[in-house]
């Protein structure tokens, strides 16, 4: 083949973390401190036995990093796997690949999700998705919307805590407490919607003793929750189809949140739940107010080829931004319910073309095109 044929053509670094195996101990532990039997099942048990501990709940199996590998090789792409571990730095600069697909969360402090593009920075790799800062600006759920606030990007009214609370800051109860620090659902239990000061101090002293971090304390809107995935950069950020997540079919006493129990419990492929709706069904106002904060956020938060913003309502069907993932969840099989994957659908972006857009947004920022 023809140099001219292959110029295009790159070795392209892919950076994950796979999910381990949980010592069963741990599992049990986790079980017990939550109060989360009654969740678990036959089918869980014998078929997702990871997910009754939450300690890798951010990282990817190897279905997802497989059909990343092959989507990156399918558009003709030789692929370097590096597992982001303590040795990622030295593979990366041995292999000194053309640019890196990037989907490591990480393990271990606040700013884990910056460790990958922060090497790449320092080796002068390029790399898809956002930088060090964004990311750990993202992860730090208070600096985030600290910013947010600052640039008039609607978020709910939050304080940061790692001590019970007595008399100050006041809290408008219900109020919403999750981990500082943590995505997919990780520490976001049915307990985290709180009704009086005794049960938020119980949440601030169970993130506290299982994750070692302040806990964010957020005003618990009681709306409608949507997920919206975004891709691209510049002017031509592109928002997919609206995802609402319907959460009035969960049972009497649960909480209307997507915690940890609906998204990895209660949602396998042998039991859907039946909660999601793309596009949404909303009036076109609604439409576009969602699209504007989001791109508005993307924009302030300096964010690069994707991510996928939460929305939720107040009770006047007014949205705020509550959570921002600038390394979003792409679990392959239509089964598993991923919300981008699905958004990508509806526009028919099957999953090599989404994460062949992703890749090429990236090629595009760089100037690698031009090689």
């Amino acid at each position: 083949m023809s140099k001219e044929k292959t110029k295009n053509f790159l070795r392209v670094g892919f950076t994950y973390n796979i999910k381990k195996e949980v010592e069963q101990e741990a599992v049990q532990s986790t079980i017990e401190e939550n109060n989360r039997e009654k969740f678990i099942d036959t089918n869980l048990a014998e078929n997702y036995s990871n997910r009754l501990s939450d300690v890798y709940a951010e990282w990817d199996d190897e279905e997802t990093i497989s059909a990343v590998e092959a989507a990156i090789k399918k558009a003709g792409h030789e692929v370097i796997r590096i597992e982001a571990d303590e040795n990622a730095f030295e593979k990366l600069r041995l292999n000194r690949p053309d640019i890196v697909f990037n989907m490591a969360e990480g393990f271990g402090g606040a700013s884990r999700e910056s460790h990958i593009p922060a090497m790449l920075e320092m080796l002068n790799i390029p790399y898809t998705a956002s930088d060090p800062i964004t990311i750990g600006n993202c992860h730090d759920k208070s600096r985030c919307k600290e910013i947010l606030t600052y640039h008039g990007v609607p978020n709910p009214g939050f304080f940061t805590t790692d001590t019970i609370v007595n008399g100050q800051p006041k809290v408008k109860f219900p109020a919403f407490v999750k981990p500082l620090h943590e995505g997919s659902s990780k520490g976001i239990y049915n307990s985290c919607v709180v009704n009086d000061k005794k049960e938020l101090n119980r949440e601030i002293t169970r993130i506290k003793q299982d994750y070692d971090q302040y806990s964010i304390i957020e005003d618990f809107l009681d709306g409608r929750e949507f997920t919206v995935a975004l891709l691209g950069n510049g002017d031509k950020v592109q928002v997919l189809p609206i995802v609402e997540i319907n959460l009035d079919g969960l049972p009497a006493d649960f909480p209307k949140i997507y915690s940890y129990e609906v998204k990895w419990f209660f949602d396998t492929r042998e039991n859907k739940l039946d909660i999601f709706t793309c596009p949404a069904d909303i009036s076109d106002k609604l439409k576009g107010k969602i699209e504007t904060i989001c791109k508005n956020a993307y924009r302030a938060l300096r964010i690069k080829d994707w991510a996928r913003m939460d929305v939720r309502c107040d009770s006047k069907d007014e949205p705020y931004i509550i959570e921002i993932n600038p390394l979003p969840g792409i679990l392959p099989n239509p089964d598993d319910n991923s919300c981008f994957p699905k958004a990508a659908r509806e526009v028919g972006m099957d999953y090599d073309a989404l994460i062949q857009t992703v890749l090429n947004g990236a090629i595009e920022r760089y100037g690698l095109n031009a090689k």
